[in-house]
């Protein structure tokens, strides 16, 4: 049942993060350069990919920098939540992170067992106290929030958009 249940989670959230990939991969340089609404949401999504990966969650660091913003800071306007990247990232850093995440993932979910399932993903704030399996969900349908809300962008602005991916490329 365990093995089962890992396939069909991994199969999900692959699917999840490859339809993130080819929305990213879709986007031209000249829409990404001028649209910093698609930057800011990618690297959102990317951060908290790996950051919901990170089961214990105090020793998240990440590949590309952030700062999280001053309580008195405006924030542009394209900006998710509080974290602010140190400088804008190219499309292709990007995908270097999407892949780095989506490693780490299917690693974590091949090694799962009951034992790590049961795991607690708790902030030190106490915002978040999720099982790792519960945690693995939460970040599934985050990944694939910020994907839809991207495929949408990119149908108003370039009128096309990446299609619907049913299960991961590949197997456990």
């Amino acid at each position: 049942m365990l093995e089962s249940l890992k396939e069909s989670l991994w199969q999900q959230f692959g699917a999840s993060i490859d339809m993130l990939k080819n929305a990213l991969i879709l986007c031209p340089e000249e829409y990404w350069n001028a649209n910093r609404k698609i930057f800011y949401m990618a690297y959102h999504t990317l951060i908290f990919l790996d950051y919901y990966l990170t089961i214990s969650p105090k020793n998240f660091t990440s590949p590309l920098p952030f700062r999280l913003a001053e309580s008195d800071e405006v924030l542009e306007e394209e900006l998710i939540d509080d974290i602010i990247p140190e400088r804008i990232y190219s499309k292709n850093e990007l995908l270097d992170y999407l892949q780095l995440s989506r490693n780490k993932c299917q690693k974590l979910i091949s090694a799962l067992t009951e034992e790590k399932l049961a795991e607690r993903f708790i902030e030190e704030s106490g915002d978040m106290n999720y099982s790792t399996l519960e945690i693995l969900l939460y970040n599934m349908r985050h990944v694939q929030h910020h994907a839809a809300q991207l495929n949408l962008l990119l149908r108003q602005g370039i009128s096309k958009g990446p299609k619907w991916i049913s299960r991961a490329k590949d197997d456990l």
